[in-house]
């Protein structure tokens, strides 16, 4: 199929396209979310 007659070289295509739309999916889901972390605290009153 297309040329590629080795499956070593199917699977890692197919592993690159699995990487990609994971990454994309987490992107796409963890876009706007809050972290636990505040990258700006308040300083404490006092």
């Amino acid at each position: 199929m297309f040329g590629i007659n080795d499956p070593g070289i199917w699977i890692a295509y197919l592993m690159a396209i699995g990487c990609v739309v994971f990454s994309v999916w987490f992107g796409i889901t963890h876009w706007n979310k809050e972290s636990d972390e505040n990258d700006n605290p308040e300083e404490p009153e006092v």
